[in-house]
């Protein structure tokens, strides 16, 4: 049985360190459609409650947060800072220090 799009991207979002970020477009390439960032977002936003997808984990390409409607106002800034993710000055995350740099062996098996 294949998995959905939203599955595959559960799965490889859970697979992300605490006090590391990803990018949706990251994670939409690591999936193997590097356009498809829109795609990733959508799936995030309708992750199942409790299904312990670290959702904050995922930032947009400049580092900032995803709308304050999506975790509430300053939730996922705080979720992110409680696992050691430096911030800028601006209020960004600092991608040098803190994006997630996959091994293969992070990777689910494609479907």
């Amino acid at each position: 049985m294949s998995r959905t799009y939203g599955q595959r991207v559960y799965a490889l979002v859970r697979r992300g360190p605490p006090g590391s970020v990803a990018t949706y477009g990251q994670i939409a390439a690591l999936l193997g459609n590097p356009r498809a960032a829109r795609a990733v977002a959508a799936a995030l936003r309708n992750a199942p409650n409790g299904g312990r997808i670290p959702c904050h984990r995922i930032v947009n390409r400049r580092g900032s947060m995803a709308p304050a409607d999506v975790f509430g106002p300053g939730v996922q800034s705080a979720l992110l800072r409680g696992e050691g993710v430096v911030f800028l000055p601006d209020g960004s995350v600092d991608m040098r220090r803190c994006l997630w740099q996959p091994q293969p062996s992070d990777l689910p098996a494609q479907p």
